[in-house]
């Protein structure tokens, strides 16, 4: 029994100092945290309002309402940007814009993508020293209307061959590489009911040199086709052209005569 009585003393003495231990710490005060110094914190980041566009334009379509200004970091922009600290009011002032290039949503606007209110949309995106001629087309006639601005093709030209026992046509590439710079659009309605784009009309970048013989071509052709080229082969120069077409090579005082198809060459008179 003595022993029993010892036991049970011994944890009830145990108990009540654990008891006491806890009552201790909840009563102490919560230790402080060391804060410890980060240093200086870093700026935040500057940023400029930046007039981007809010729509695909493709070339030659009128900005009209398709901007908006952007949030863009100040270390991200560049003089070629319109910005809003320097041109508050170029969100209204551009809108009468068309676009020199084709422009993709998000892009930043650049002034030199861009043709101003009042001008024409053909001279500006003309090069210097450039011709633009239109020229007379069907969809059988030009690749299947697959032909867009900016592609590139050679023109070939188709005619009756004249003079005693002739007969068939006589086909010549008279223009190589040569650039759409634009080509017209109408809706045709077809058999079952489907409404497609036939162009008509292709406007083509020409030097003047080009620019007479695909004049002449014209009063001359049955018909003429354009080929169009790969993509790949756009960077070739120097290819022959039909330059017989055109007084040319230094030559003056020289007449071109068409007459039912044949071209000769008299001496002008004085």
């Amino acid at each position: 029994m003595v022993a029993s009585r010892m036991i049970i003393a011994g944890v009830a003495v145990i108990a009540a100092g654990g008891a006491g231990f806890v009552a201790k710490n909840m009563s102490a005060p919560p230790a402080q945290q060391v804060i410890q110094d980060a240093g200086p914190q870093q700026p935040a980041i500057a940023m400029s309002e930046v007039l981007v566009l809010s729509k695909d334009l493709p070339m030659g379509a009128a900005i009209e309402d398709h901007l908006e200004w952007q949030s863009w970091p100040s270390d991200a922009t560049n003089e070629n940007y319109v910005t809003k600290d320097k041109e508050p009011e170029a969100l209204a002032q551009l809108k009468g814009s068309v676009a020199r290039l084709a422009m993709y949503d998000g892009e930043p606007l650049r002034r030199s993508k861009l043709i101003g209110s009042g001008l024409s949309f053909m001279s500006a995106i003309l090069p210097s020293g450039k011709r633009a001629i239109a020229t007379q087309i069907a969809a059988d006639t030009s690749a299947g209307g697959f032909i867009l601005p900016n592609d590139y093709v050679d023109v070939i030209m188709t005619r009756r061959a004249e003079g005693e026992g002739a007969a068939g046509f006589i086909t010549e590439t008279i223009l190589k590489n040569i650039r759409v710079l634009a080509i017209d659009q109408a809706i045709e309605e077809s058999e079952d009911g489907k409404r497609t784009k036939i162009g008509e009309t292709a406007t083509l970048e020409l030097t003047p040199q080009q620019a007479e013989i695909i004049t002449v071509a014209q009063q001359m052709a049955d018909r003429l086709t354009l080929a169009l080229r790969s993509v790949t082969d756009t960077q070739e120069t120097g290819m022959d052209e039909a330059d017989y077409l055109v007084s040319g090579n230094g030559r003056r005082g020289t007449v071109r005569l068409i007459k039912s198809g044949v071209v000769s060459e008299e001496g002008a008179r004085k």
